[in-house]
């Protein structure tokens, strides 16, 4: 038999060797990836994420105007329709003038009846006197008795009061005149606010009643965001810190930016209809969020108007950590 040779130099005794090294180079490699996105998150942390507060839980508001009618009458014209802009002032709904316009006839003339009856009252004031003056000169000769001079002033004090009831009269038939004018220049009712047209609930040839809403108008131009953020990320939210929004109605290429204007009064599940009740054996504690007001630019909004209830993302920048 004859005897193998082996060739200890031969590379396939070098092959665990270099199968370590590269398990050794790829392990370095992956230690270095890791500690480097290490570091890379503590820096956006730092310099990024712990200055800003984000939420998507946002919605667009405003305060709307309620339109309301305030007399009883027939609607005659309706002008506006939904979505429609409207100026402050601009005629909205039109009410049947008749009764109001009849009603303001009325008091006119029982305004101009009661002055004249003031008139008269004046004049036999001023007759009275005059007679009580030359009754009290005769007096003094004997001319005129005592008992006569009595009557002469009772009848003074009579017209005295009979004058002070007139006035009276007048001032009452004036207030009511007034009302009726009111109430007639009340039978146009004009948009209160810029804005425009919502939930418009009113059709000709209704008839309405006082403080029944008719409509409402969205002043679009002073819309703001109420940011409802969680509890754990307001501990360093402040009025006046800058916010950067963006709406799903224009999307990421549209950015908005507002002013934190103030926090609300509660969370929204202290001010539910049916507030959770807390005491309870089964309790489990829920974060709760607060609703943040935030004003936008006026600018902005005009070159990319919004409208109520619209979905927002809010990110708040809370400035250098202290």
């Amino acid at each position: 038999m004859s005897a193998t040779t082996v060739d200890v130099s031969s590379p396939v005794h070098h092959a665990p060797s270099a199968n370590r090294r590269r398990r050794l180079a790829w392990f370095s490699a992956l230690a270095v990836a890791v500690a480097a996105a290490g570091v890379g998150y503590r820096t956006y942390w730092v310099d990024v994420a712990s200055r800003r507060v984000t939420t998507d839980n946002a919605y667009t508001e405003a305060e709307n105007a309620t339109v309301t009618s305030q007399i009883e009458g027939r609607v005659a014209e309706v002008r506006v329709v939904d979505s429609q802009k409207v100026g402050k002032g601009d005629v909205l709904v039109v009410i049947d003038p008749t009764d109001a316009t009849l009603a303001a006839a009325q008091a006119e003339a029982d305004l101009a009846r009661a002055k004249a009856q003031e008139k008269a009252a004046e004049a036999e004031l001023q007759r009275a006197g005059i007679d009580l003056k030359r009754r009290a000169a005769l007096a003094g000769s004997g001319a005129v008795s005592g008992d006569e001079l009595t009557k002469v002033r009772d009848g003074s004090s009579v017209a005295k009061a009979s004058l002070e009831a007139a006035q009276a009269m007048v001032a009452l038939a004036r207030a009511r005149y007034d009302r009726a004018q009111v109430d007639l220049e009340r039978t146009v009712i004009r948009s209160p606010v810029d804005g425009v047209v919502a939930r418009r609930e009113v059709q000709p040839g209704q008839r309405v009643q006082p403080s029944a809403p008719l409509m409402s108008v969205v002043p679009v131009q002073d819309i703001y965001v109420n940011a409802n953020f969680k509890e754990v990320q307001l501990k360093k939210v402040r009025e006046g810190q800058p916010v950067k929004l963006v709406s799903d109605l224009y999307g990421k290429d549209v950015v908005f930016h507002g002013t934190v204007e103030g926090f609300d009064g509660g969370t929204g599940a202290a001010f539910a209809l049916i507030p959770a009740q807390n005491a309870t054996g089964n309790w489990i504690k829920v974060v709760q969020r607060l609703p943040v007001r935030i004003q936008l630019k006026p600018d902005e909004l005009a070159a990319h108007p919004l409208r109520v209830g619209l979905s927002m993302t809010a990110t708040v920048d809370l400035g250098p950590q202290q």
